[in-house]
């Protein structure tokens, strides 16, 4: 029986231990130059705009003549339109249909050759954003689980919700997967997931998004706010809605999100759904070149207040709540040096939360119709 001092211990331990998580490398995490404020981004090569029954406008855009190609780095690349090869997967999981089913994300129509780039709803913009926030000394809060090894890849089945943020708000919450390497003062992150941000689309909807942080360079971004991530698919991308939501007490929706590296070429690909959208360039990262050290998977929200005056995480509820009423991540694999998805190693796995008063992670199970899987998320301060 645990006494009052020993349930203490663990909660420090654990918050420390997700404080670390998230502060890794604090000094350089996510940043903004303060010209982002006022940068206004065009393209070139725009093929054909199209309006969808959802109101979302996106513009095709030349698949040659996207943002990534104004990366110094990538002047002469040569776009890898599919992977030469998929991590193979070992598990043998079966998944009951009356529990969950896979949402499609919006299909847009882009002409092959083309790439469809979201435009931030209501203005006639191309939707920008910096995944650091909008100031260097934002706020952040992280529940959920990490794996510390050696990883090549990272995927999972992420329940879909549309978490509670106000429309105005420059804060963010995500349903996240993250890959890293480095520590200190430098470390390159990579991730996927979706994310309700008002800031980035105008709007306050669950969307699909990409991100990462060279930590060489110190920069960090998100889709196609600044150069780096190269997008292939012409009919699905970073911005799209991801709908319906699950709903409480009821159908619960999924969405299957990859992170792998493709050995022979050395790029980084994010799928969704197995279908293979996009890639970061092995090249472009001094840490995260060869490999991983790091994963995560949960929730996440970030910004100028998202501390203070908390988002909901999830589905807004605790945990404790379980299957149908809060947000699991399953599923959870890495990619291993043979090219395998595999379940991750349990004695190198950890899970809580950075506050949990406001976001709890629990429910943490391993079984072969479910592979691991983790419950988390949490009112903060807002009511469900």
């Amino acid at each position: 029986v645990l006494t009052m001092k020993g349930t203490q211990a663990i909660s420090v331990t654990l918050l420390m231990s997700f404080l670390v998580l998230a502060t890794r490398g604090k000094d350089v995490r996510y940043r903004r130059q303060e010209e982002d404020s006022t940068q206004i981004l065009t393209y070139q090569g725009v093929n054909k705009t199209i309006q969808m029954e959802d109101g979302d406008v996106y513009d095709c855009i030349d698949v040659y003549k996207q943002p990534a190609f104004n990366h110094p780095l990538l002047k002469d690349h040569k776009i890898q339109m599919k992977p030469n090869s998929f991590p193979v997967w070992m598990d043998t999981q079966t998944f009951p249909s009356d529990s969950f089913s896979q949402v499609q994300p919006s299909i847009i129509k882009c002409p092959i050759g083309t790439i469809p780039i979201l435009r931030s709803n209501g203005s006639s913009t191309i939707a920008t954003h910096n995944i650091d926030g909008l100031k260097n000394d934002m706020q952040w809060e992280r529940a959920g689980l990490r794996y510390i090894g050696d990883l090549f890849g990272a995927r999972a089945l992420i329940n879909v919700w549309e978490p509670k943020v106000n429309k105005g708000s420059q804060d963010y919450s995500s349903l996240w997967i993250d890959i890293e390497n480095g520590g200190g003062q430098h470390t390159d992150r990579m991730g996927a997931g979706l994310r309700v941000s008002p800031t980035l689309s105008g709007d306050a909807f669950s969307r699909f998004h990409v991100a990462w942080y060279d930590g060489y360079s110190k920069k960090s971004c998100v889709d196609f706010r600044c150069p780096g991530y190269v997008q292939v698919h012409h009919n699905v991308g970073p911005g799209t809605r991801i709908q319906p939501s699950s709903v409480y007490g009821g159908l619960q929706k999924v969405v299957d999100i990859q992170i792998f590296k493709e050995p022979t070429s050395g790029h980084w690909w994010v799928s969704v759904n197995k279908m293979p959208i996009g890639y970061w360039p092995g090249g472009l990262f001094e840490f995260i070149r060869y490999k991983g050290d790091f994963a995560f998977w949960g929730g996440q929200v970030e910004g100028p207040t998202a501390a203070s005056n908390s988002l909901q995480m999830g589905s807004g509820h605790f945990a404790s709540e379980g299957f149908g009423k809060v947000a699991f991540i399953e599923g959870i694999d890495i990619a291993d040096h043979k090219g395998r998805f595999v379940t991750p190693d349990k004695s190198r796995v950890e899970h809580g939360s950075s506050d949990h008063s406001r976001y709890t992670a629990g429910g943490f199970e391993v079984s072969k119709y479910i592979g691991m899987r983790i419950f988390y998320g949490g009112p903060g301060s807002m009511r469900a």
